[in-house]
């Protein structure tokens, strides 16, 4: 099932992402966590890719078994950066021999070894190239497209990072994920100045539960999210517990999710990172509310 056809129900639905392995050792314990949370059957199920494609095909596996054997519609991810056009589309028709309907067009993340190289000749450079490469490879797929409530890192102002949101809206993206976010009031604020510039599609808000304090600093560094006190003060006060820490970090992502709910938002994506106790317990407290 597409993505945009489940985002025009009413009903109250929560998504979660999952990864896959590095390496083919890690595939088996992996792909049982991956399908621990299918079973919880939630609206769909995200499944990232690593930089350069490094794990494309393992990507394409858990997104696959995921949707055959459990009936729960798949997200596959597909980055761009420092790929050719020819490998892309290679992907991109692979990902349709298996069924899948729904790509998250990313730019991703540039190795490290090519932090510093000419990137002027690559064949992308920005996930809008992608965008228009999966539609002109085949118009029926369901796009996804990645944003950013505060601001993308790279960009210089929020106005110009939109615009540039905007552009790749019409390039063919079909529904936006939001970067992780800690306070609410920095979703509902992006969202009224996007629909101010005419983005219409449905924006899913992106929440990552944070149950060790080691999470936290990765956090910031990956998306630059603003962390508010009242969470700074939780990981000061339950940081050093691990367990407490854990039930601390699922109940605060708990409570932004009712509050989006009770806000209008009916689709939620839970970066729950191949862990089925946390997918399970967030569900579990959400239970009466998504009547499950």
């Amino acid at each position: 099932m597409k993505i945009s056809d489940l985002l025009k129900k009413d009903t109250l639905s929560i998504s979660f992402e999952v990864f896959p392995p590095k390496t083919e050792t890690l595939f088996e314990s992996v792909k049982s966590a991956t399908e621990e949370i299918a079973k919880l059957r939630p609206a769909f199920m995200s499944v990232t890719y690593g930089a350069g494609g490094g794990t494309s095909q393992y990507t394409l596996d858990i997104a696959k078994n995921i949707k055959d054997r459990y009936g729960v519609p798949s997200l596959a991810h597909l980055t761009c950066v420092s790929s050719t056009r020819e490998t892309v589309r290679e992907r991109i028709c692979d990902i349709k021999k298996a069924g899948i309907q729904n790509i998250m067009a990313l730019r991703g993340d540039v190795p490290a070894h090519l932090q510093n190289a000419d990137r002027s000749g690559w064949d992308y450079r920005y996930a809008i190239e992608l965008v228009r490469d999966i539609k002109e490879c085949d118009e029926s797929f369901c796009i996804g497209g990645a944003c950013y409530p505060e601001i993308h890192p790279e960009s210089a102002d929020q106005k110009t990072d939109i615009a540039h949101l905007k552009e790749k809206v019409d390039a063919g993206c079909d529904f936006l994920t939001t970067q992780m976010f800690f306070d609410n009031n920095l979703l509902y604020n992006f969202l009224y100045k996007i629909r101010q510039a005419g983005i219409t599609v449905p924006v899913i808000p992106g929440i990552m539960p944070i149950t060790n304090a080691n999470q936290v600093a990765r956090a910031i560094s990956l998306s630059g999210s603003f962390v508010p006190q009242r969470f700074k003060s939780l990981v000061d006060r339950f940081g050093s517990d691990p367990a407490a820490m854990k039930q601390a970090g699922i109940a605060y992502a708990t409570d932004q999710i009712i509050d989006l709910y009770a806000n209008g938002i009916t689709n939620v994506h839970v970066y729950s990172m191949n862990k089925p106790d946390v997918a399970a317990s967030i569900q579990r407290n959400l239970s009466d509310i998504l009547g499950k």
